[in-house]
């Protein structure tokens, strides 16, 4: 396994190599990041299938916009892991900071601990699976994709949300505009097993709670007063 060393090269550098050079590598399939130290934008825009182990805490931006790459950060990361992500996945394995998975449009985040305010943001497909807590306005306009929360949900969860779905294991402190609980169904339960297996969690799917948009906000209704 080849090992890059934050204490040696910049995260320019760094970047630039996993970028132009590591592609060309066939056998290239697993490497290793040493020396993070919180460090932001580490393995940013990853376009190629290979097993990145961060070993240690990350900044912001860590995983963003990643394609085919599987990530994974033994340790903590700042605001934005994973941000418009396409595919692959990226695991981490301490706490997430604001904005975790924002825009996201395919792949999976997986975060094991808790994930602070704004989590799946504006989400166009991203899977997002929290073993923890999530914070305030988790999935604000999210439009496609799933969150699936182990723990409890902040305040206004869900607001303004469009297609995307919620599914929450713990207390919900409130709703935000249009987001409603729905019944589930087995649907549901199979695709929240689903994404609890792909993380590696053991919760009972009938443990949980689905949350989705009741579809009011689809059309300006100018009679509304600006309530809804």
């Amino acid at each position: 396994m080849e090992s890059l060393d934050l204490h040696k090269i910049s995260v320019r550098e760094l970047n630039q190599y996993l970028h132009k050079e590591l592609p060309k590598k066939k056998d290239a399939k697993k490497l290793e990041i040493l020396n993070p130290d919180g460090m932001h934008s580490i393995a940013a825009g990853m376009d190629c299938p290979v097993d990145i182990d961060i070993q240690g805490h990350g900044g912001y931006y860590v995983g963003g916009m990643n394609k085919h790459a599987n990530i994974t950060v033994h340790g903590n990361v700042g605001w934005g892991v994973a941000e418009n992500m396409m595919s692959g996945s990226v695991r981490v394995k301490g706490f997430a900071s604001e904005s975790a998975g924002a825009s996201g449009h395919g792949g999976t985040l997986i975060i094991e601990e808790d994930a602070s305010l704004r989590c799946g943001i504006s989400m166009k497909g991203i899977d997002i699976v929290v073993g923890g807590n999530v914070g305030n306005f988790s999935c604000f306009m999210a439009q496609a994709g799933r969150l699936v929360v182990c723990g409890d949900a902040g305040d206004g969860l869900g607001d303004s949300l469009y297609e995307a779905v919620i599914y929450v294991r713990g207390k919900i402190k409130s709703l935000g505009a249009d987001a409603r609980e729905e019944k589930m169904t087995d649907a549901d339960y199979a695709a929240v097993k689903e994404l609890l297996g792909r993380a590696g969690f053991k919760h009972d799917p009938k443990e949980f709670k689905r949350v989705a948009s009741a579809k009011s906000l689809y059309n300006w209704n100018a009679d509304a007063n600006q309530e809804y």
